[in-house]
């Protein structure tokens, strides 16, 4: 795990967890041993952090009071929590604790009374069962792709049990109804290609970077697409 995204584990596990939290648990949370643990409050510390305790008393995160509160209407910590329930219905995780931890976050920086509106929010996503096709690939790896602009190598299987092999460039993931879907540029065909996730049956790294060209390749795709459909 990068160092980065670990210390942002760390803060948040902090957050979350009822204070004073001990040493023990908080390495557990973010997977490191005892020595990294106290490392990393050292590093917090010197960062600014306000972390009170120690090793064996268990630790405080106590948020900067010079620091002005973020305010939200009611309504719009009502659509924050409303977006991150809806999550789980992705059927991703990862993504789903990521958008938990980061509306944990938001919720520690609010005053008292929008805190306790988050907690007790009106609003909640429902769905019924999930039917979307499982994923069987490395979804970390995917999104890494696209963010940082390298080529995969894929095993895929089509609509018509077809199975081929393939770099390309992922440029995007789609979210919709019951599918999960990958726009990349196929270095096969050169030329766009829309998959179904749930039939990618292989993905490894490639040799490829295609930075920066990824917004430039999404900007002309969505064009193609608005002049296909007679949009302006």
């Amino acid at each position: 795990m990068a160092r980065t995204d670990r210390l942002m584990r760390l803060m948040d596990a902090m957050r979350r967890l009822p204070s004073p939290v001990t040493a023990a648990r908080l390495a557990d949370e973010t997977g490191v041993s005892l020595r990294q643990l106290y490392r990393d409050i050292a590093t917090l510390r010197a960062g600014g952090a306000l972390i009170d305790g120690a090793a064996g008393a268990g630790y405080t995160l106590t948020e900067d009071p010079a620091l002005p509160p973020q305010s939200f209407s009611r309504l719009e910590i009502e659509a924050l929590t409303l977006a991150i329930g809806a999550l789980e219905r992705i059927g991703d995780d990862t993504l789903t604790a990521a958008g938990k931890d980061a509306l944990a976050r938001i919720i520690a920086t609010l005053p008292d009374a929008q805190s306790r509106q988050a907690m007790h929010s009106a609003m909640r996503a429902w769905f019924p069962a999930d039917m979307r096709p499982p994923v069987g690939i490395d979804m970390d790896l995917l999104r890494q792709a696209c963010w940082d602009e390298f080529s995969l190598v894929m095993s895929y299987r089509d609509l018509k049990e077809n199975r081929t092999e393939r770099e390309i460039w992922p440029l995007g993931l789609s979210y919709g109804e019951g599918t999960l879907m990958l726009l990349a540029h196929c270095r096969l065909r050169l030329d766009y290609r829309v998959f179904h996730v749930s039939r990618i049956e292989g993905l490894q790294r490639g040799g490829e970077s295609f930075r920066p060209r990824r917004v430039g390749l999404l900007r002309d795709y969505v064009a193609a697409r608005r002049k296909q459909l007679g949009r302006s």
